[in-house]
């Protein structure tokens, strides 16, 4: 029972993103553990559209096995990253990877930093890992064992020249974060549009927002669960 709702809410996740906008082709994945150590994990298969994907398509990867063995099946750069991360931090349950449009951009800049200049982009004020060292695909261990390693306190990871990846201990807070880091960067990036100053909030203030919403989880529960209302009839 515990593994199909996690396989159920992961489809929603793929689906609800593809609606929005924010998939990348057939790139692109999410996993979710499902084992206390991490070492067992759903995943999406190899180049299927994230539009398509529903509970019974993930793939359940057990990294007590030889890795090798899933590579038909699963994209070589979400077998580093994902396994990786799961293996190393347990209490990690959730992974979302993505190349969303605005997070990309600010990502590319060459200061990265999600700057807080309203209430979007303060729920990010000193919450971010940042890599500033992209060198290719992830596709090794090591670039995942990197990966994890900078994460450290953090739970979002701004992938420098490359796109964003979220981490949680629940499918709905990583959603409602996802979206809400997308439409942060959509921001900063109008406003560094206008070519006018930006106006950045004071530390205290900045930090007094991102403390507001770490304490209402439940909004972010409730988000999710209202955008699963859109196309929970397909999965």
């Amino acid at each position: 029972m515990y593994e199909k709702k996690i396989r159920v809410d992961l489809a929603a996740c793929f689906q609800l993103f593809a609606k929005l906008g924010m998939h990348e082709a057939v790139a692109n994945h999410f996993s979710a553990a499902v084992s206390e150590d991490g070492k067992k994990f759903l995943i999406n298969p190899k180049w299927k559209h994230f539009s398509t994907i529903e509970p019974d398509d993930l793939i359940l990867i057990d990294t007590n096995q030889k890795i090798n063995n899933y590579h038909e099946q699963i994209d070589t750069t979400a077998l580093s990253i994902h396994g990786q991360i799961h293996q190393l931090r347990p209490d990690i349950r959730v992974v979302l990877h993505l190349h969303p449009i605005y997070a990309t951009a600010i990502a590319c800049l060459e200061n990265p930093q999600i700057l807080p200049i309203d209430q979007n982009t303060a729920r990010y004020f000193n919450r971010v890992a940042y890599d500033k060292h992209y060198g290719g695909m992830a596709d090794s261990i090591a670039e995942g064992k990197r990966l994890a390693n900078l994460l450290k306190d953090k739970k979002r990871l701004m992938m420098g020249n490359h796109g964003i990846l979220i981490t949680s201990h629940s499918i709905g807070v990583a959603f409602d974060d996802m979206y809400t880091i997308e439409r942060a960067c959509q921001i900063l990036s109008v406003a560094y549009a206008t070519a006018q100053p930006l106006k950045i909030l004071e530390d205290h203030v900045a930090e007094k927002t991102a403390l507001d919403w770490e304490k209402i989880e439940d909004f972010s529960e409730a988000h999710f669960l209202e955008m699963k209302k859109l196309i929970i009839e397909s999965i």
